[in-house]
């Protein structure tokens, strides 16, 4: 994605189901769980560069003994970070005690990090704010070992201030209204509530508090905590805890909107946001890793019992597709031959904005996670001219010459790396008009390998804000000197606001959105913005399952080529030579290649969750209103 986009998280599990002298024994260390977070962290870095964290806990301590460890960082490479302060902690406690080298009872009960239940966080700043305190796994501390909670996630909620008023009107206090925050809460809520009714069951049988606390952490109910707790969250979630006593669970939105996945054998379970994170840490197979389906729990007892339990009734699966698309690493078999299916599906736009002349067309891609894609595309493209080649043999093979067949099968689809980034470049620089400048030379050219009859086709991820485009790219391909320039989104138009955990928070700050308006003050339709105003404010305190989605009227006066064509005019510019193109995927399409993932809201405004639509709205009224703010 030539745009800078970011996405909010990833989050990393590990329960070892045996005693750490087995991983001792059998993979020489009892730090195999430490390294297994490690690699399924930093192979998850994707996901998250801006702020990293680890917490763990170990299992049937005495008392006295410090049993949950923590480590956060937002340094500049925080997994390393976080890795270097456990490894520094670990180094500096078994060189000071050479008698903890081979004594794995010795290890766990001195040395901090060394349990058997993990839990792992990555993550991009939200909204701007990456500060220590913002950095997951969240804690919430309580002198009884059942109460405490270690939370972290890949989420986002609509209803922050709802959820926030519901904690004040249980007689909480929050220090402050964010999400993270206010989730953590609401379960901590409802586990304090069912660890004093089961001491209460303890205590009228007669057992002391000491004889109570194991039987509270064998009988607590976590699937019933998280059914209670969840009962009016609103969004997309992807979120794992841990109980102080060693129960450990994983809960998904029922829209599946963001992805869990999940490994389990004898030895160990294992939660990632991506697959193929586990299957290359773990080296499993494909159908080893399963899907924690929407709206399920999985539990993890501290006794080792595992249980995938519904909390909360499934609704119509609206997957992001935004992680086939860009966010999930493509070494996912699925997700690899989606991605190319996407650039097979949008050759017929590409050949007709090209008049069909593959003799004059270099294809490329930009940035590097577009290749995929581009190998698609050019796969789609080499049939073609095969079916080309084919059909001029058949229709001249009583006079083709054994000189006119070896031209003819010399012809190839011409590829090129056209476009590189120099990631050293950073815009350091705020000043507008120098910042400019700048972001103008985020890449590089291949000189050499375009001709002034050559059309220049370039396949990106998608195109949001069109900003990079505008200032960078297409500037730099028209240094080339093409006749034509076509830029390819494998994605449709994005023309409304994410408010499930990607950074798309501003109408405004939209292409597409940009272009609908202009299209309706050239056709003198601008009338219709007041008018979706006026019916956003007057839905302003209804209930969100009540609220419509009005901004769809917006582009409804347009075909998507029309506001194709209008951002390819607003991208272009006076000193650009070439003739400018766009082409975006079909939602359509979109679905075909990516059948799995069919949430599409950003393309469509059809949102899985009540609060989407009173996001959308807020989002428009804050553009009408002039209110640089945003909707959740």
């Amino acid at each position: 994605m030539s745009d800078a986009l970011q996405h909010e998280c990833g989050i990393a599990l590990v329960r070892l189901l045996k005693p750490l002298e087995f991983y001792k024994e059998k993979y020489g260390t009892a730090f195999y769980g430490i390294q297994k977070m490690y690699l399924l962290m930093e192979k998850q870095h994707n996901r998250g560069q801006d702020g990293a964290g680890f917490a763990s806990i170990k299992l049937d301590v005495e008392p006295g003994e410090r049993y949950i460890s923590r480590v956060r960082s937002n340094a500049a490479q925080p997994i390393q970070d976080v890795f270097a302060q456990i490894n520094e902690r670990i180094n500096s406690e078994m060189s000071s005690h050479p008698e903890y080298a081979n004594d794995v009872a010795l290890q766990k009960a001195n040395i901090p990090y060394l349990g058997e239940v993990f839990l792992g966080h990555v993550r991009y700043g939200t909204f701007g704010k990456n500060s220590i305190e913002s950095v997951h796994p969240f804690l919430r501390q309580n002198n009884w070992m059942h109460r405490n909670l270690i939370l972290a996630g890949n989420f986002n909620m609509t209803n922050v201030k709802e959820l926030f008023q519901s904690l004040v009107e249980l007689g909480q206090h929050p220090k402050e209204m964010a999400d993270t925050v206010t989730v953590m809460e609401k379960i901590g809520h409802f586990l304090d509530d069912a660890v004093t009714d089961l001491y209460q069951e303890c205590k009228n049988a007669g057992l002391n508090k000491r004889e109570a606390s194991p039987v509270i952490a064998e009988k607590l109910d976590v699937a019933r905590i998280l059914t209670r707790a969840s009962k009016n969250l609103d969004g997309g979630y992807a979120m794992a805890g841990l109980l102080g006593h060693g129960d450990a669970f994983v809960f998904r939105d029922p829209a599946g909107i963001r992805p869990a996945y999940y490994y389990q054998d004898d030895e160990v379970v294992v939660v990632a946001s991506e697959r193929p994170v586990i299957q290359t840490v773990f080296n499993v197979p494909f159908e080893s890793v399963q899907e924690i389906e929407p709206g399920n729990a999985l539990i993890i007892k501290k006794n080792g019992n595992i249980s995938l339990n519904q909390i909360l009734a499934p609704t119509v699966k609206k997957a992001c597709s935004f992680e086939r698309i860009y966010f999930s690493r493509g070494s996912d078999a699925e997700i690899y031959q989606e991605r190319k299916t996407l650039g097979k599906l949008i050759l017929p736009s590409v050949l007709n904005a090209i008049d069909q002349d593959t003799d004059n067309t270099v294809f490329s891609y930009i940035p590097n996670t577009a290749e995929t894609s581009f190998y698609g595309l050019v796969e789609a493209a080499q049939d073609f001219l095969n079916q080309r080649k084919n059909d001029y043999i058949l229709k001249n093979r009583n006079t083709l010459t054994a000189q006119t067949l070896q031209e003819l099968l010399k012809v190839k689809i011409r590829t090129e790396k056209v476009a590189i980034k120099d990631a050293k470049l950073r815009t350091f620089i705020t000043e507008d008009s120098s910042r400019d400048d700048l972001v103008a030379h985020v890449y590089d050219v291949t000189y050499g390998v375009i001709k002034p009859t050559d059309n220049l086709v370039i396949i990106d991820d998608s195109i949001v804000r069109g900003t990079t485009l505008k200032m960078s790219i297409i500037k730099m391909m028209d240094r080339l000197k093409p006749k034509r320039i076509v830029i390819v989104s494998s994605a449709p138009q994005i023309r409304y606001p994410d408010c499930y955990g990607i950074d798309m928070a501003k109408l405004e700050g939209l292409v597409a959105f940009r272009a609908a308006l202009e299209l309706l003050k050239e056709r003198n339709l601008y009338s219709i913005v007041d008018e979706v105003y006026t019916k956003c404010k007057a839905q302003e305190n209804f209930i969100d399952a009540e609220v419509v989605n009005y901004v769809t009227a917006i582009y409804e006066p347009f075909t998507p080529q029309e506001i194709s064509d209008k951002i390819a005019e607003m991208l272009s510019s006076p000193e650009i030579n070439a003739e400018l193109k766009i082409i975006f995927q079909t939602v359509e399409d979109l679905h075909i290649a990516c059948p799995k993932n069919l949430g599409d809201w950003y393309f469509t405004g059809d949102y899985p969750t009540p609060g989407g639509n009173r996001v959308v709205n807020r989002a428009f009224m804050n553009f009408y209103e002039g209110k640089d703010a945003r909707a959740y």
